[in-house]
């Protein structure tokens, strides 16, 4: 008799009590939230950054700029935002792909215009002098095309803003853009945050 008491006594003792199964459920649960939380947080971050990269790519790509081709409307190193666009006119600056690089230049004339420019390098579309305030200094610069020039089909003729030094479409080297090159127009500075901006 004694002894089924001890027995009865040593199960109830290894039977744990209500406080301490509620505490354990309620840690186990904590566990499980906490790694829900925790992998639905690790999704959303992937995907928004899956979606920036795509955006930055597609969309909005982002551009270092890189010479000295641009001043002073753009400075060497200056970061800009470029919208992705095959639509652009005459005055926009836009990037484009050339011999496995990236370049900036202004749109001057698009498809069937023509373009001359003469030796003080005042730049002519369709007989009409272009207003250019964005330039300080005009030059006829490195031209080695056959002056008035037509712009084929499909491309636009560009020129850096630094006339002097710019290697652009006035060089055969370069020559007219093709639409396929376009990589968008230029739309905002964000580097330097001294000059953050709309580009004009």
């Amino acid at each position: 008799m004694d002894m089924e008491k001890e027995e009865e006594k040593e199960s109830r003792l290894d039977i744990p009590e209500l406080d301490l199964l509620e505490a354990e459920l309620e840690r186990e649960q904590y566990k499980s939230r906490y790694g829900r939380v925790l992998r639905s947080t690790a999704f959303s971050l992937i995907v928004v950054a899956a979606v920036a990269v795509l955006i930055a790519v597609l969309v909005l790509p982002v551009l270092q700029i890189s010479g000295t081709s641009m001043t002073d409307s753009l400075q060497d190193e200056d970061i800009v935002v470029a919208l992705n666009s095959n639509s652009y006119k005459t005055g926009e600056i836009i990037a484009f792909y050339y011999n496995n690089n990236i370049l900036v230049k202004r749109v001057i004339a698009s498809a069937g215009d023509w373009v001359d420019i003469d030796e003080q390098g005042n730049v002519y579309v369709n007989e009409e002098l272009l207003d250019e305030p964005y330039i300080t200094e005009k030059a006829l610069g490195d031209c080695n095309i056959d002056l008035p020039y037509q712009v084929p089909d499909g491309r636009c003729f560009v020129m850096g803003d630094h006339r002097a030094t710019s290697i652009d479409s006035r060089n055969k080297a370069v020559g007219c853009v093709s639409n396929d090159m376009v990589i968008g127009k230029i739309l905002f500075r964000v580097w330097p945050l001294a000059g953050l901006g709309i580009v004009k």
